[in-house]
């Protein structure tokens, strides 16, 4: 009965319709359910609301359709500042964009519509026709509006007013369905999609030519059986203009560096999560994340390792840099966030980590990293733990860098440095197990007290913060070396774009470091991992991507090392290259080994070291690593103090039962005579923490 049909909502009622947010990475009006508004501006319109962080994702889902491929352009937008209306409208805006197909409004098929026979309807917005873009206007009425609601600003009600892509006589005006388009580019997309541009774009930053990306274009079209969408039909002139672009780009938008970030950001508003301005009382942030930048956390991030490479450049450069890396399957760390910024990154943690957290999980609700790794016991670590919901562990990777570098330089006995980074290792993770860390740390220096150059250098940087790091070595467990090599591998790579000694005079500018980092830089990962994906152009690849330790390490077979159980004071390793080599590693199965090997020599971290340190790991032939007593201690701890923080209590008690599993599966070989006897205390002290934890 008439009486019984459901009734359309009025526009007052959008707040109670649910909020749309479709699992995909991309999605289109197919994914969605409509709702048809009764009565005001938008009556007879379908409306429905989705996140406002998923605008991209739809208009993108929309640009796909497979019967009318399209691309939206911003029509007109508006925009509003928070606290300007006193009472606004249920559907009042903070921001209103209007999207268009681009083969439309206007309609120059015809040679009459050209010459203006008054049969063209402008759009809405009053923009009249658009000078060299007339042959891809065939009338197209498809569009809709997105507006980020007043008072709802983590929302946006789409209105979509014309969903198919007709012309004014409601006929197809482009895509398949059009038979006057089959045969022409009508039939697909007016423009190459914003992932071809990026790829581009790419390219031609890490320098291959012209030729050879038409060439290479070519062949994946030819291997797909010919054009299927406009992407395939990429043109000389095509790379040409986007080339120009590359030639022409600039990082000095204004004379004046601040005004020059601001227009950055305001350009490039899909790269930035977050931006605090300068003032005077608040510091600048700038958080920036590219689309890919944000796959690759999504995909390697999840469910392993994300970690911080904090406040580089903070003699050189105006503003320190701090990235987010993750490791891919080569073990190479990947850059998938830059926070650049006029304070100490780690004050001010909770304002950005809040928005880069929501953006992941827009994008997969189910994302979790295994642990986070900090770079400095400074960090806001409840911030961290709470947004990304993860057990959050301390990485010692520069203290190891800048002390084993500061040795080299200044103490000439080989046999001195050795035992100096020894100590040093056993003053640093000893200090947690003694009441007072700095009497460890004074009996150190007492020791070596005739290596004055380096004294010197270690009481000025780091005896003030000493017990800062003891502190957060108490209340953290700590990073295995294995990650330590990737992030140094990352941070040679950016003092060497970064720090050339032509771009000297460009360090006192924000805007040349975000515009390096953004395209040079970028386009460097970008292209390695397509190359290293794809196999194609794998001749013009960087070395430097597979020079990685950790990953060099776990290609050294282990009959290689030479490990005697009966004297655990060094190990060597023979050389893949040359058999006559032989390398030694002293201390082996540390975080403070010692290699005599020349990469080790310079002050890195090398492959040796990083191959005993797993070996020892698996085989059980040497001490734990420092870190593991470390983790080992913290978590029998938790006999006396069990944790209040549901995610700590969750992967304690995981750890621990993985950990009496191992001390058994030990105590088998042992018995066995696999294996050295394990400690008699170990077994027992992990079964009381298992049953606790229980």
């Amino acid at each position: 009965m008439k009486g019984h049909e459901p009734k359309m909502p009025r526009m007052e009622d959008i707040l109670n319709l649910p909020v749309q947010d479709p699992p995909c990475a991309e999605f289109s009006a197919a994914h969605i359910k409509w709702v048809k508004v009764e009565g005001g501006r938008q009556g007879g319109d379908d409306i429905a609301l989705i996140p406002f962080a998923r605008v991209d994702d739809f208009v993108k889902g929309e640009s796909s359709n497979a019967e009318c491929p399209a691309s939206f352009r911003i029509e007109s937008r508006r925009k509003r500042s928070e606290g300007s209306i006193s009472k606004p409208r249920v559907d009042g805006y903070l921001e209103y964009t209007l999207y268009w197909c681009s083969y439309g409004p206007e309609d120059y098929r015809d040679s009459e519509s050209v010459n203006g026979d008054g049969s063209n309807v402008k759009p809405a917005s009053g923009k009249g026709s658009r000078p060299g873009r007339r042959h891809m206007m065939r009338g197209c009425l498809c569009h809709f509006t997105v507006k980020r609601l007043y008072t709802r600003p983590l929302l946006a009600l789409i209105i979509y007013n014309q969903r198919k892509h007709v012309d004014k006589t409601g006929a197809p005006c482009h895509g398949i369905l059009d038979r006057d388009a089959l045969g022409t580019r009508a039939m697909y997309a007016p423009r190459i999609s914003e992932d071809l541009r990026q790829k581009v774009l790419s390219m031609l930053y890490v320098g291959i030519p012209l030729d050879n990306i038409i060439h290479h274009h070519m062949e994946l079209v030819q291997g797909h059986g010919g054009p299927h969408n406009r992407d395939d039909f990429l043109t000389r002139n095509d790379v040409r203009n986007m080339e120009r672009v590359v030639r022409n780009s600039s990082h000095e938008l204004h004379a004046d560096d601040e005004c020059s970030v601001r227009m950055w950001v305001q350009r490039h508003q899909k790269l930035v999560f977050f931006f605090q301005d300068y003032s005077v009382l608040e510091p600048v942030i700038l958080g920036i994340q590219t689309d890919w930048q944000l796959q690759q956390m999504i995909h390697y991030g999840h469910n392993g390792l994300v970690t911080f490479h904090s406040t580089f450049g903070l003699k050189k450069l105006k503003h320190p840099l701090s990235t987010l890396l993750v490791f891919d399957s080569s073990q190479n760390a990947i850059p998938v966030a830059w926070i650049i910024t006029s304070s100490l990154v780690g004050q001010d943690i909770h304002k950005w980590i809040v928005p880069l957290a929501e953006r992941i999980r827009t994008k997969d609700p189910r994302w979790r990293p295994n642990a986070f790794l900090v770079d400095d016991p400074s960090f806001d670590i409840s911030s961290i733990r709470e947004n990304f919901q993860c057990r959050v562990l301390l990485c010692i990777w520069h203290v190891r860098r800048a002390w084993m570098r500061s040795l080299l330089k200044n103490c000439y006995n080989v046999d001195i440095q050795r035992e100096m980074f020894k100590h040093l290792g056993w003053a640093l993770y000893s200090s947690r197990s003694v009441p007072n860390a700095l009497d460890t740390v004074e009996e150190f220096m007492q020791v070596f007290v005739d290596q004055c150059a380096f004294m010197d250098y270690f009481k000025r940087r780091w005896l003030p913060y000493i017990e800062l790091w003891v502190n957060g070595m108490r209340s953290l467990p700590m990073a295995g070396p294995e990650p330590l090599a990737a992030i140094e591998s990352y941070h040679l790579r950016l003092k060497t774009k970064l720090f050339n000694e032509q771009n000297v005079n460009f360090w006192s500018r924000v805007d040349w470091l975000v515009h390096t980092l953004t395209t040079e830089f970028h386009s460097l990962y970008w292209y390695n991992q397509y190359s290293v994906e794809t196999g194609y152009f794998a001749n013009l690849r960087d070395d430097s991507f597979s020079t990685n330790a950790w990953y060099q390490a776990l290609h050294i077979p282990d009959v290689n090392v030479i490990l005697d159980e009966q004297n655990l004071q060094l190990a060597k390793v023979i050389s893949q290259a040359d058999r006559t080599l032989v390398y030694t590693i002293w201390n082996p199965g540390s975080e403070f080994s010692l290699c005599d090997c020349p990469w080790s020599r310079l002050g890195n971290l090398c492959k040796h070291v990083i191959k005993l340190a797993i070996l020892c790991k698996n085989r059980q032939v040497a001490r734990p690593l420092l870190a593991a007593q470390v983790y080992r201690q913290s978590l029998l701890t938790l006999l006396q103090n069990p944790p209040d923080d549901p995610v700590v209590l969750e992967h304690a008690t995981l750890h621990a039962t993985r950990l009496q599993q191992d001390i058994k599966d030990l105590e088998e070989l042992s018995n066995n005579g696999l294996l050295q006897p394990l400690p008699p205390d170990v077994n027992p002290q992990m079964a009381v923490l298992f049953q606790r934890l229980h």
